[in-house]
């Protein structure tokens, strides 16, 4: 079986989630014996031609000379690319700037779109971007054979919008056990003495709203904050809270073992996603046995359920912050968490489940 995956700016992982999911997908569907080509950017800093069993295709990717119209561009040359490839399977990971060519997909491959999460309700669009994203979600969901949902609040949104099936497909981690203190020194902290934030710096992952309230406590732990600030309002972060010493911004870390230590490390791990489905952030930070306070919605409360404390404002979040924690209380939290890892979202299920999805829709199996 000949699988393409696009979606993404490339392997091995150097910006986000869909980026990670895309690596242990490939390296997984290779170990099976399927033949795996992933779109890589251009500008992607690892050049080689393979990973991990993977093919790579590096195709011209303009957004760092023209911005977000060059995502566009560079999916529409990756799809070109893939009507001459022969793929039996095309994997879709997000439509945003790709669903508009859908048209021009290969005919002869089965497309399969994971949905990700409801992309136009990010507060950082405009009302036109928005309106735009509504519609390249619908064309994505009615031009694909298949869609994946990562979370069973946007199967239940697909099939309540558009009438349509989808497989529910999670998201995958595995349980951290190599933690190393030395790590730490490197960050300046010591074991259960920091909380931990990683996000990218927009404004539906709450990170004002976390960031406000921690402005609030007085002597606090060092808070590290983990994600560009290259952007507009990560600058405007970096200017509102730069000043306070216990406030840390350490802009991007795509280094997944030293990431996994300081979740390990951290005495309180904030999550504050609000849009989107199974956020791989969640599931690696459960994995590293983060103590986690989230924000109250449906999609976080879906995975982590009553082994979390949970944050509406900052109001609530500062209330949270003042009360010192229980140890039996964060121990339960964090082995249940660990426990549905384990059970739920290992990436050999994650994996296992792809592969069946892809040989029943190419025929291999009944």
């Amino acid at each position: 079986m000949r699988v393409g995956i696009l979606g993404t700016r490339g392997i091995p992982n150097h910006y986000g989630g869909f980026e990670q999911f895309a690596d242990y997908l490939a390296e997984g569907l290779v170990k099976k014996g399927r033949e795996v080509f992933v779109y890589n950017s251009h500008n992607h800093p690892y050049q080689e031609k393979v990973y991990k069993g993977a093919q790579l295709i590096h195709i011209n990717d303009p957004e760092h000379k023209i911005g977000t119209a060059g995502q566009f561009i560079y999916d529409l040359n990756c799809i070109r690319d893939s009507r001459k490839r022969k793929f039996d399977i095309l994997l879709q990971l997000g439509y945003t700037s790709s669903s508009i060519w859908s048209r021009l997909m290969p005919g002869s491959a089965c497309i399969v779109t994971n949905m990700d999460g409801l992309e136009w309700k990010r507060s950082k669009y405009s009302k036109p971007v928005q309106l735009f994203l509504k519609q390249a979600e619908r064309w994505a969901a009615k031009s694909s054979q298949h869609l994946v949902s990562d979370s069973i609040g946007i199967q239940s949104y697909l099939k309540e919008k558009y009438a349509l099936k989808s497989t529910y497909i999670p998201y995958g981690a595995e349980p951290f056990k190599k933690a190393d203190q030395s790590v730490l020194e490197e960050f300046k902290v010591q074991k259960d003495q920091f909380t931990l934030l990683i996000a990218r710096m927009e404004p539906e992952n709450n990170v004002e709203t976390i960031l406000k309230a921690y402005d609030q406590l007085e002597s606090p732990l060092p808070l590290l904050v983990i994600g560009r600030t290259d952007n507009a309002f990560g600058s405007y972060l970096r200017k509102s809270f730069g000043a306070n010493p216990s406030i840390r911004f350490l802009e991007g870390i795509y280094d997944f073992e030293k990431l996994n230590q300081l979740r390990y490390f951290s005495t309180l791990y904030f999550h504050g996603h609000s849009v989107g489905g199974t956020n791989p952030s969640l599931l690696e930070a459960m994995a590293a046995s983060s103590y986690i306070i989230a924000h109250d919605n449906v999609f976080n409360k879906a995975i982590l359920g009553e082994d979390a404390e949970y944050f509406k404002d900052q109001q609530t979040l500062f209330e949270l912050l003042k009360e010192s924690k229980a140890p039996e209380k964060k121990g339960k939290a964090i082995a249940n968490n660990l426990q549905k890892i384990s059970s739920l979202y290992s990436w050999e299920q994650i994996i296992n489940s792809y592969d069946d999805l892809f040989a029943n829709l190419v025929g291999e199996k009944g």
